[in-house]
């Protein structure tokens, strides 16, 4: 494999919408219009659509993998597709669209940089399109591509994309996290604006969809302030060649490392500065985030998995008490005010009780439900809790990584919500 490859830059981004979007047609032709896939998976969907008596190539089927949702024409699990440009490289999570597949949607958005919110032409932004929307919002997703697919449909009338467009900036203004929307009207069945630009509809004046996806600039998103160094593994080799050393392994959630700087351990406060950073190809003179390295300090500290390097010029200060907005996954128990979980954050893990469940949100009204005291599947909204053991966070706006957590039945070991960190 090339370095030039493995150097470039990559982009993770989700698709959501409501069902018969076309958001697997849509992806479906991304990728072969791009020519990302292989002729023997080409031969195999010809062979799928024929069977199921479509008129065309069903390009949908590229991602719907399971044998339910080929059978339905829905998208129910979230499907992983990786490709590649000569600019970027690309990994798509084909989410659900329907109500009851929330959690599905939070699951593969919330590693996303982008969004692609899929609306019907002739539907216009309706109910679904507000969810998704805030979901990305909720999810600290900065840039939406807002698809108005279906164009054909419509004849590509100008004046319907320009209606659709107010109508979701009017919505779109109480969203506080999304920095960047941008409107491409689109033809997944035909190729319109996906790839190529669209002959049919010459009164666009911007770039297709790939191009906006090789080029968005997603550089501001990553937080390189706060430095945060979750602890993974103590390294100690027992090597004659290693025999002394003493490594702290783990990934950069954010912000810059060098040899020199001073750190402080979290929650223990002591303090020393790096002497050295090692990664798999040897000694690095600097870490940032996405890079899995090795750090080793001056002093002889007792650190173990779960303590935190930090700088302390804006080291945060470990909490016990956290407020939180979570989305609910479990379709066997509840959540409500007492209850009690296992907490996982980042490399930390600690027992935690609910309480109190502040309110709920109606992602449909976007109004706030406060007289229900309880979180059922797919539900989203606000609780506090009580941690056994201090958690070094920061808020999920300001750091995805050391922002959010998971709650895990301590009977069943089920990963039952996501949360973030207010």
């Amino acid at each position: 494999m090339s370095n030039q490859y493995l150097d470039m830059d990559m982009l993770r981004f989700t698709t959501a919408g409501s069902v018969d979007d076309g958001k697997s047609t849509l992806i479906g032709r991304l990728l072969y219009d791009s020519k990302a896939i292989f002729e023997d998976q080409l031969d195999a969907v010809q062979r799928s659509s024929v069977q199921r008596g479509d008129e065309h190539i069903n390009l949908a089927l590229l991602t719907d993998g399971l044998r339910a949702e080929r059978e339905q024409g829905i998208t129910i699990d979230v499907a992983y597709r990786y490709f590649a440009t000569p600019k970027r490289k690309f990994i798509i999570a084909d989410t659900p669209g329907h109500t009851q597949y929330t959690r599905n949607m939070v699951t593969g958005a919330s590693t996303a940089n982008l969004a692609i919110i899929l609306v019907d032409a002739r539907k216009g932004v309706i109910e679904q399109t507000c969810r998704h929307s805030f979901i990305a919002n909720l999810l600290n997703i900065r840039h939406l591509v807002v698809c108005v697919n279906k164009m054909d449909l419509v004849d590509y009338d100008e004046s319907v994309f320009n209606g659709i467009v107010t109508d979701f900036k009017q919505f779109a203004s109480r969203l506080d996290n999304v920095v960047d929307v941008t409107f491409i009207p689109v033809s997944a069945l035909n190729g319109d604006n996906i790839v190529d630009k669209s002959e049919n509809m010459s009164w666009y004046k911007g770039v297709s969809l790939l191009y906006h996806l090789e080029t968005v600039y997603i550089g501001g998103d990553h937080n390189h302030v706060d430095a945060r160094f979750p602890v993974q593994w103590v390294v100690r080799p027992h090597s004659n060649e290693w025999h002394d050393y003493r490594g702290y392994a783990g990934r950069v959630a954010s912000g810059v490392f060098k040899p020199g700087d001073e750190i402080v351990v979290l929650p223990s406060g002591f303090r020393s500065r790096i002497k050295g950073i090692h990664s798999m190809n040897g000694e690095i003179k600097e870490a940032f985030n996405p890079l899995s390295v090795s750090i080793t300090l001056d002093d002889e500290i007792d650190i173990s998995r779960g303590d935190m390097i930090v700088k302390p010029n804006n080291a945060p200060e470990p909490r016990q008490d956290v407020e939180a907005m979570i989305c609910w996954f479990s379709d066997k128990r509840t959540l409500r005010a007492g209850g009690k979980f296992y907490l996982r954050h980042t490399t930390r893990e600690a027992r935690a009780v609910v309480r109190e469940v502040r309110y709920k949100v109606d992602i449909n009204t976007l109004h706030k439900v406060e007289n229900d005291p309880e979180f059922r599947l797919n539900d989203i909204g606000r609780i506090s809790l009580r941690v056994s053991a201090p958690l070094v966070a920061d808020s999920y706006n300001r750091n995805r990584t050391t922002g959010s957590f998971i709650l895990i039945d301590e009977q069943t070991n089920e990963t039952v919500a996501a949360g973030m960190i207010v």
